[in-house]
């Protein structure tokens, strides 16, 4: 990954908020390294521990109780969908974003079920796993836009109560960007709008379609033919 410079306020979060904890679980020692350098450079984020197989990283994480932990898929002795699993049940409020070089719909799905926050396929820009953290620190589930529609298309349509008609020019344009797998801070860029703006249209977006989160707003998107 190429570094780039501080971007001290990629994260919607206060001002004077202590930098994101972060733990990265990674197991070939050059991406580790590249990892290390690329995310320290910014102010927002703290490196709190590195482990290099599943079992390690799990335990790393009832360690430190980190805000964030960046995990590979294939590790040693458990695997990171098995160890996203059990720092998500005994730390429910910690991040999980998923760097991976895996895209079977399998895996991607069974990541996303084990409680993965986000999901980033490596060799992507730093840029771009700034933006599947942030996407996860702000409480949505991001996908990397290499994979988001054929895994969306493939996933079995939530029953849509809402009605579709009801959203306006700007949620249809933010609902396509959803559907393309973009973040909110991405969205609110492409845009040209404020994060919270974004934020507010969503909320729309996913109360009109009667949907519980932006994936299945991004299905009943897809199978309505809105996008």
């Amino acid at each position: 990954m190429r570094m780039s410079p501080d971007t001290s306020s990629f994260l919607n979060l206060p001002t004077d908020a202590p930098p994101l904890r972060v733990l990265i679980v990674e197991d070939d020692p050059m991406m580790q390294l590249g990892l290390e350098q690329s995310l320290m450079v910014h102010s927002q984020l703290e490196i709190v521990g590195q482990a290099e197989d599943g079992y390690l990283g799990v335990q790393a994480a009832l360690q430190l109780k980190p805000d964030l932990v960046v995990m590979d898929i294939g590790l040693p002795r458990l695997d990171g969908i098995a160890a996203t699993q059990q720092i998500k049940a005994a730390l429910p409020d910690t991040h999980v974003v998923m760097l991976t070089s895996h895209q079977t719909e399998t895996e991607i799905i069974a990541a996303l079920s084990s409680g993965a926050d986000a999901y980033c396929i490596k060799g992507a820009s730093v840029e771009r796993l700034l933006s599947a953290i942030a996407a996860a620190v702000d409480g949505a589930t991001y996908l990397d836009p290499q994979i988001a529609r054929r895994v969306i298309e493939n996933l079995r349509p939530p029953t849509a109560k809402g009605n579709t008609a009801n959203l306006s020019a700007r949620e249809l344009e933010v609902l396509k960007l959803m559907v393309d797998g973009l973040s909110n801070p991405e969205i609110a860029e492409k845009l040209y709008l404020s994060p919270n703006t974004v934020k507010t249209h969503v909320r729309g977006i996913m109360n009109k379609l009667a949907v519980d989160d932006r994936v299945q707003a991004a299905v009943v998107a897809l199978r309505s033919g809105l996008v």
